[in-house]
């Protein structure tokens, strides 16, 4: 393996043990085990555990982007507004392995990111304010082509929506609802925001819904 392929098979490592054992279970030596590569080398990578969680976390970010991409690829283009919005909604859902041990283990990260200000500060304030700007700006296109409904403001309607699928997300995996149960709210809500009979300017794909590019 080249340098970048090591780093991300540490990583992945990282990420397996948090999700079967819990973020407390991770350690660097737990880590080594699990990628099946000396606490020395894991060490060469990432010289701190700080350092090592932080990697992992935009590798998850990065990783629930493509498939929100794929989501959006396998659209009929243009998607509208909804399909747009809907697509993003069903990866902040954990609907499958790869989605829930993403959402474990940020969900995890956040309860560590109470007591850390620096992990507070960029993955956990950042990360979803950038989450909020893109979704923002996708409303905003769809209200100018008239697919928003009338009378709603982009920016309100974009944070209501990141904290309803923040609490839907969190409620399917303490098994408080199914994965099915908490699409079916989002999309009832979608569907008061939007008319699907009006197309609109879609972005073409998640990196250009900002134009800074998220």
């Amino acid at each position: 393996m080249d340098h970048a392929e090591r780093r991300a098979h540490i990583i992945d490592a990282l990420v397996r043990v948090a999700a079967a054992e819990g973020l407390h279970a991770v350690t660097m030596r737990a880590v080594a085990a699990e990628a099946g590569m000396s606490l020395n080398l894991v060490q060469y990578y990432f010289d701190s555990k700080a350092k090592l969680m932080h990697a992992a976390l935009e590798r998850l970010e990065q990783q629930s982007h493509q498939r929100w991409s794929k989501r959006l690829a396998d659209l009929p283009q243009p998607p509208t507004a909804h399909a747009f919005i809907e697509a993003f909604l069903a990866e902040a859902l954990p609907t499958d392995e790869a989605s829930r041990a993403f959402h474990l283990v940020w969900t995890s990260y956040a309860v560590l990111a109470m007591t850390d200000r620096e992990l507070a500060a960029e993955p956990f304030v950042a990360g979803p304010d950038r989450l909020e700007r893109q979704l923002t700006d996708v409303l905003s296109r769809a209200q100018r082509d008239g697919a928003l409904a009338g009378g709603r403001d982009p920016a309100a309607e974009a944070a209501r929506l990141l904290a309803l699928s923040h609490g839907l997300g969190t409620g399917v995996l303490v098994g408080q609802r199914s994965a099915e149960a908490a699409m079916a709210i989002l999309r009832a809500h979608l569907d008061q925001l939007f008319d699907d009979r009006l197309v609109w300017s879609a972005p073409r794909s998640p990196v250009e819904v900002t134009s800074d590019g998220g």
